[in-house]
């Protein structure tokens, strides 16, 4: 596996069921493999806010602006009807623990 250079942590709220959640994310899933420089996507959940979100292992910069300045980016908010705008962390990689 290529080391991420960066990690993007997407998080939002949304009044969908999670089976619903799961649904959208599955339909979307192909658009997000067909995206150049993205290592993976871990579709997350985080029980003590009900915040539903993604998160995104990068291979450069440049790939992750593209995605940010991406039609899918700004679909987020209407394919999982969020309330208010999602939530966007980027993170560098300092250095990995594990070499692979």
């Amino acid at each position: 596996m290529t080391h991420p250079t960066l990690l993007l942590l997407v998080r939002f709220r949304t009044s969908l069921s999670e089976a619903e959640i799961m649904e959208t994310a599955r339909a979307r899933a192909d658009e997000f493999r067909a995206l150049q420089g993205l290592i993976q996507k871990y579709y997350v959940f985080e029980p003590a806010t009900g915040d539903y979100g993604g998160f995104y292992l990068w291979q450069s910069a440049e790939a992750l602006e593209a995605y940010k300045q991406s039609e899918l980016r700004a679909s987020i908010a209407a394919a999982y009807q969020v309330e208010g705008e999602p939530r966007l962390d980027v993170l560098q990689v300092m250095m990995p623990l594990r070499e692979t």
